[in-house]
């Protein structure tokens, strides 16, 4: 029994003292890992099309994109984060027919996405009627393909608007990309993959003038994707097996991850690449996401709907005067709100959007994160540096409460290893939630002030480990902690 409790003792003060010392490398230096491949690995996600405001649908890729991409990193991978945009396609024919009918250069210069959606909107509604608007399209997109001058001005034009009104929204959810790639990037190099596909027998015409590869067992066209239309245009399918081999040919990954909804289809068409460093992750979708204004979502309307509720929450805490930007504290809570309401089910199911629960103080809520954040950084400002800069006796952390918050700081590295294997942050968030009642609870019963100078030091350097951990794991799901709210 002596001998237990003096491991316990020398257990407790290694897991504090490491954490004091290097605490961006606790649990992920873990033996657990040491199997790993630390290799480069390339993420491919949010990836929005182009000329059309941020949808709300696209905040699900992009905050699971950028889970991985953290969780990677904190492990020591190289992580290349690409955002694949959908920026050519037929879609692109109708819209530059569009606005050389409805379009205006100063209404683009007031607000650009909102014009070209107006008008987007508008070309489709005459084209389910006319025939020649649609065949208009299919000339439009033939043109860009064909690398007509004006055709790829005003595509270009549209383009770098979009890119740069959509990295302002990224910012705001701290996530940021080391490329900015798209299908038109690879439409040239889809001539390339046709060849091989002929090479290997894949590529079938059929009686439509389609080009197909056969993807039935029995080879009797029962299944097919099509990878070229009968105009000898190419669809995404044809230019993402294109971005498929370019990038494995330039980056030289050792593992590619999709965070895709669309599957894709020809499993064959991708035969000659390595396949088995690819890996899709797919993910439900998110049912009622609205603001009070109405049904049609776009992200920075979830943004600032997030925001503003947060704020007039916040306005009934005390403490909120005290803050030097309530605007940018509501801001960061309210994106860590809607990252936790996300993450705590398996990302590969649908869930329900419900704004009261989101934003809820209490249970296991971003809010709540937050909150048990921000009060450890007030209890560690309170007592200055003594935190870590101070001996401390391990052996006086005797309560139920301290070992609790010990014994489960010591699952981190658990946790994250799963987390690596499943690629699911639900995991991460369950710990994290545990930590926090935990600490709620041992920061309502365990005094540092008024208690004797050793214990109260042991409690204080127990609260400093549970917030480094803290602070890392949410760092890793994507969310910035706060220090005040």
């Amino acid at each position: 029994m002596l001998n237990f409790r003096i491991n316990k003792i020398i257990l407790a003060k290694k897991l504090l003292s490491q954490l004091n010392k290097k605490p961006h490398e606790f649990g992920v230096r873990s033996e657990l890992f040491s199997n790993i491949r630390r290799g480069r690995t390339l993420v491919e996600f949010s990836s929005p099309n182009i000329a059309k405001k941020f949808h709300a649908g696209h905040l699900r890729s992009t905050i699971i994109g950028n889970f991985i991409s953290n969780l990677k990193e904190a492990l020591g991978n190289d992580v290349i984060r690409v955002n694949y945009l959908g920026d050519w396609g037929m879609q692109f024919g109708l819209l530059g027919v569009g606005f050389q009918r409805f379009g205006s250069q100063e209404k683009l210069k007031e607000n650009a996405l909102q014009h070209l959606f107006d008008v987007y909107v508008q070309v489709n509604k005459e084209a389910e009627g006319d025939e020649g608007v649609q065949e208009a399209a299919r000339v439009f997109f033939r043109k860009l393909e064909e690398g007509d001058d004006h055709a790829l001005l005003l595509w270009k034009q549209f383009r770098e608007i979009t890119v740069e009104e959509y990295k302002r929204v990224y910012k705001r959810l701290g996530v940021h990309f080391d490329l900015y790639s798209g299908e038109s990037f690879h439409q040239r190099q889809t001539q390339h993959v046709l060849q091989k596909l002929r090479e290997q027998d894949l590529l079938k015409t059929t009686e439509k003038g389609t080009g197909v590869v056969d993807l039935s067992p029995a080879g009797d066209m029962s299944s097919y994707s099509t990878v070229l239309r009968s105009d000898g245009t190419s669809l995404y399918i044809t230019r993402d097996i294109a971005a498929a081999i370019d990038r494995k040919e330039k980056n030289n990954f050792d593992e590619m991850i999709y965070v895709w909804t669309r599957i894709v289809e020809g499993g064959h068409c991708m035969s000659f690449i390595v396949c088995s460093s690819c890996r899709h992750v797919p993910f439900g979708l998110v049912q009622g996401m609205s603001t009070r204004h109405g049904e049609v979502v776009f992200l920075e309307d979830i943004l600032d709907e997030a925001r503003n509720r947060m704020l007039r929450n916040m306005s009934h805490s005390r403490t909120t005067k005290d803050l030097e930007n309530p605007e940018y504290t509501a801001e960061k809570v309210g994106v860590s709100a809607l990252i936790i309401q996300d993450f705590k089910g398996p990302i590969t199911s649908d869930y329900k959007f419900d704004w009261k629960r989101v934003l809820q103080a209490q249970g296991d809520t971003g809010v709540f994160l937050q909150y048990t954040h921000a009060r450890l950084c007030s209890l560690l400002r309170m007592h200055g540096d003594s935190a870590s800069e101070a001996e401390f006796d391990p052996a006086l952390l005797q309560e139920d409460r301290s070992i609790f918050i010990l014994q489960h700081l010591l699952r981190y590295d658990e946790v994250l290893y799963r987390c690596t294997q499943e690629l699911q942050p639900r995991h991460l968030v369950n710990f994290l939630m545990t930590l926090s009642h935990f600490v709620a609870s041992a920061h309502k019963n365990l005094a540092v002030k008024g208690s004797p100078p050793a214990l109260a030091q042991a409690r204080l350097r127990l609260f400093a480990g549970a917030c480094s951990v803290l602070a890392n794991g949410m760092t890793i799901l994507g969310i910035t902690p706060t220090e005040k709210m």
